[in-house]
């Protein structure tokens, strides 16, 4: 099995990280039931590609995405680059809320720190900003943290680019996480354009489209039954789209797939998608290998416009929560 040879800094005179990670979100639970050998499996298999950027949160599985990071890192700290998130609590009836105050902070790093099985995080992110909290004073206590070497580096989840600014004169922001892909381009550029200034390492996140622009792309009679169907722009209406990104795959001689996070790592960005399969790791791995000239990927943009996607990013539940 070929390792990969392509590392980035995390931002500017950061660590060297994978050029592509490792969104381990999918594996406990959040697009159907999980076996978690299997998912420790892909992890290590992953680590066997080279593949060191991994990324998780306290809230996927709530506690159990990181309980299985852990178990797959034993024997093998020194082999990852570990990124988790901390912000998400749940309320009175389940409600999905959102916690930045300080004392939070430290204990939610303390319970992540017990999952993982680990001495430090290499990436600690504030995964939604808590809008009843300055931001000044969440990123202070992680600050701390980094202090108390519980934390290498910190960053950002979803935050305005404002925000971002505002965060970074408390304290030096490695990463800046937010949802980009071919697809949904539009929210995050201005957040690319700051990273870039400020230098901070930009993470895109879903860049498959939650898997719109894999060459398993949902017919549209297929699309409904499965957690996608809630997503606005999982419609048939930019399966168009996808149709558009699979004939300049075919004549680029890859996968959609390849294809779409080439283009994420043609603009600077580092992605992480997330799968429960082997084979589907190793495809989107091969995607490093995908070179883009500044012509293909006009073209990209020009097949697939920042604006032509249909409906927005998130249900109207969630997307008042998802970038402030």
């Amino acid at each position: 099995m070929e390792r990969i040879s392509r590392y980035v800094p995390l931002g500017a005179g950061g660590p060297q990280v994978s050029a592509l990670g490792l969104g381990c979100m999918s594996l406990s639970g959040a697009y159907g039931a999980n076996d978690d050998a299997e998912g420790v499996k892909l992890i290590r298999s992953a680590l066997d590609r080279g593949v060191t950027f991994l990324d998780t949160a306290d809230m996927y599985g709530w506690g159990r995405n990181e309980t299985l990071v852990g178990a797959a890192l034993a024997g093998r700290r020194g082999e990852a680059f570990v990124a988790t998130k901390f912000g998400y609590v749940r309320g009175e009836g389940d409600a999905l809320l959102i916690n930045g105050r300080p004392d939070y902070v430290f204990r939610a790093c303390d319970a992540s720190l017990a999952r993982l099985k680990l001495d430090h995080i290499d990436l600690y992110y504030q995964h939604r900003v808590d809008p009843d909290v300055p931001i000044d004073e969440t990123v202070d206590a992680m600050g701390q943290l980094v202090r108390k070497g519980k934390v290498r580096h910190i960053g950002l989840s979803e935050a305005r680019p404002e925000t971002i600014r505002r965060a970074q004169k408390v304290f030096p922001v490695s990463a800046a996480q937010t949802e980009f892909s071919l697809l949904y381009r539009v929210e995050a550029q201005e957040t690319l354009e700051t990273t870039r200034e400020l230098g901070i390492a930009f993470v895109a996140c879903s860049p498959l489209g939650r898997g719109l622009l894999t060459s398993a792309a949902p017919s549209s009679a297929g699309i409904a039954g499965d957690r996608p169907a809630t997503h606005p722009r999982f419609s048939a209406r930019n399966l168009e789209l996808v149709d558009r990104l699979a004939q300049l795959a075919k004549a680029k001689g890859c996968s959609p797939s390849q294809l779409a996070l080439a283009y994420v790592l043609a603009k600077g960005a580092i992605p992480i998608p997330g799968t429960r399969r082997l084979a589907r790791l190793e495809e989107n791995v091969e995607a490093l290998d995908v070179a883009l000239s500044e012509q293909d990927v006009a073209a990209l943009e020009q097949a697939i416009p920042a604006d032509a996607a249909a409906g927005e990013r998130y249900p109207p539940d969630l997307l008042a929560k998802a970038c402030l």
